[in-house]
């Protein structure tokens, strides 16, 4: 019988995940499809119930849903707790249990292409799930100086004391981050702002951006940012989200089937389907 997987999510039409997987799947011989699902957030519990119920072999989770869906689950991993998001589920004889492969899949394709981030003072801006698996993952990794900017200081506050790991770290707001953003090396957008294709908000201002800095965004569609867009026009190198989705896809793809796939295949095929 062929086996099931998905994704879920609000918005949800723009995810590439179906296509690398399925492209995967059939390059590995495996008889499961994957699937797009669009899941409101009031609803997210009954679908969870229904897929558990259909058997579903495991699935994605995207926003809005990463830290919302873990009271649903049978088991979280430890670091996925800590974290406080799950984006991945894995179906073990009927149990549901959730990973976070967010923040390792950021760091892997971060360091193809910096290999001194170590040393960089960064800055993350947003403290949604995907900020928490990267702040989290960057610590782990050995960043010493990470500052978070959110328009809620308390989410960010909360990033910051609950992270096992030792790091210098100050809580900025907009308007206070955009005041030092020359002192960093790497800075790093993790919020939604900029997933639509027509999208002109940006984050905050890069008025003060110095243009030595790595700016890294993990809006992967479009491929360009207005927020990544501006930072490259002022001379900054950049990378979009398209290696972090690609390794946290590689590493779900590997929980779910014991595969290691390869991502240089992967790659290729998200871009070819943005026309990049």
């Amino acid at each position: 019988m062929q086996k099931l997987y998905a994704v879920l999510g609000d918005p949800i039409a723009h995810s590439m995940s179906p296509v690398m997987h399925n492209d995967l799947f059939g390059a590995y011989g495996i008889h499961a499809h994957y699937h797009p699902l669009l899941v409101k957030k009031e609803t997210l519990q009954e679908a969870v119930t229904g897929l558990k119920a259909i058997g579903i072999s495991g699935f994605n989770v995207t926003v809005p849903h990463k830290e919302r869906i873990i009271p649903f689950l049978d088991y979280v991993d430890p670091l996925a707790a800590a974290i406080g998001a799950v984006n991945t589920v894995v179906n073990i004889e009927g149990k549901l249990q959730g990973y976070n492969t967010d923040g390792t899949g950021y760091v892997a394709g971060l360091q193809t292409v910096l290999s001194d981030f170590k040393d960089r003072r960064t800055l993350v801006i947003g403290a949604g799930g995907a900020a928490r698996g990267i702040y989290f993952a960057l610590a782990a990794a050995g960043v010493q100086q990470m500052d978070l900017c959110n328009r809620t200081a308390e989410k960010a506050e909360l990033i910051k004391n609950e992270c096992p790991y030792e790091v210098e770290t100050n809580v900025y707001s907009k308007d206070m981050a955009e005041k030092v953003l020359s002192q960093y090396g790497l800075i790093i957008q993790t919020t939604p702002i900029g997933m639509s294709s027509a999208a002109t908000d940006m984050p905050l201002s890069l008025q003060h951006l110095d243009s030595k800095t790595f700016v890294s965004d993990i809006i992967y569609n479009p491929l360009y940012s207005p927020f990544l867009l501006a930072a490259k026009n002022m001379g900054a190198e950049v990378q979009n989200g398209l290696p972090m989705f690609v390794y946290q896809g590689a590493l779900a793809f590997e929980l779910w089937t014991g595969i290691k796939p390869d991502t240089n295949r992967m790659k290729k095929l998200v871009l070819s389907h943005l026309g990049g």
